[in-house]
C-alpha cells in the first residue's frame, strides 16, 4: 500500500514536471541530464520509485501464490516468505527516505498554476451549484450548464464571456453576481466538505499531520 501510495504520488509529480504542465521542478541532487537532449531533465527518482512498486507487488504476488494452496498451520513452504518480506522492508524504506528528502527540495511555479486554473470552463461544476443554490433541481441545473458549454465550443467563447442577458435566457436565476463564480479562490473557499480542498481544510489537515508526525 505505501509502495502504491509513493507510486501514484511519483506520477503526478512527473506530470507536473513536464514542458507541458510546468507546475513543479525537481531539485538537481533528484534528477539527471538526458544522455542525448540537453535541455532535458530526468526526474530519475520519482521514476525508480514508481518503478519499485513493481517488485513489491511481485514480492505480494509470490507470497499470496506460495500460500493460496497450503493447508492450515504452519507449513515448510512459508520460509519462502522471508526474502520477500525482507526485501520489501528495505524497498519502502529507502524509497520513503529519498522521497523525504527530494520533497523539500521541490520548486513550485506558483504563477504557472495560477494560469493553469484560471480557464474559466473549468468553473462549469461552479456554475451548475451556482444554480443549485438559488434553488434550482440539479439535474436541470446540469442541462442548462452542459447546453452552455456546447454553446461555448462552438462559438470558441468561454463560459465568462456570455452576456448576461444571454445566460438570463436560459435561467432567470442568473445575476450579475455570477461573475464571481470564475474566480478560483472563491472556488476553493467553497469547498468545505470532508476532503475538500478549501484553504481552512488544507491547513487543517497540515496541522493535523504536523502533529502526528
Amino acid at each position: 500500500m505505501i509502495g502504491m501510495h509513493l507510486s501514484r504520488l511519483s506520477e503526478d509529480l512527473i506530470i507536473w514536471s513536464t514542458r507541458e504542465f510546468g507546475l513543479i521542478e525537481f531539485g538537481d541532487a533528484f534528477s539527471t541530464g538526458s544522455s542525448l537532449m540537453p535541455q532535458k531533465k530526468n526526474p530519475d527518482i520519482a521514476e525508480l520509485t514508481r518503478g519499485k512498486t513493481g517488485r513489491l507487488y511481485g514480492n505480494l504476488t509470490s507470497i499470496l501464490t506460495t500460500v493460496k494452496a497450503l493447508p492450515s498451520s504452519y507449513n515448510r513452504d512459508l520460509q519462502e516468505d522471508k526474502h520477500a518480506l525482507f526485501d520489501s522492508v528495505d524497498t519502502v524504506r529507502s524509497a520513503l527516505e529519498v522521497f523525504t528528502a527530494m520533497l523539500p527540495e521541490l520548486r513550485i511555479n506558483r504563477e504557472r498554476m495560477e494560469v493553469a486554473t484560471s480557464d474559466p470552463n473549468l468553473f462549469a461544476t461552479d456554475l451548475t451549484e451556482y444554480l443549485v443554490k438559488k434553488g434550482m433541481p440539479f439535474r436541470e441545473a446540469h442541462e442548462i450548464v452542459g447546453r452552455l458549454v456546447a454553446d461555448c465550443v462552438t462559438t470558441g467563447m468561454s463560459l465568462n464571456q456570455i452576456p448576461l442577458v444571454e445566460l438570463k435566457k436560459r435561467s432567470l436565476l442568473f445575476d450579475a453576481d455570477v461573475a464571481d463564480v470564475f474566480d478560483v479562490r472563491h472556488s476553493l473557499s467553497q469547498r468545505r466538505a470532508i476532503g475538500a480542498p478549501s484553504p481552512e481544510n488544507v491547513a487543517a489537515q497540515i496541522k493535523r499531520w504536523q502533529a502526528k508526525l
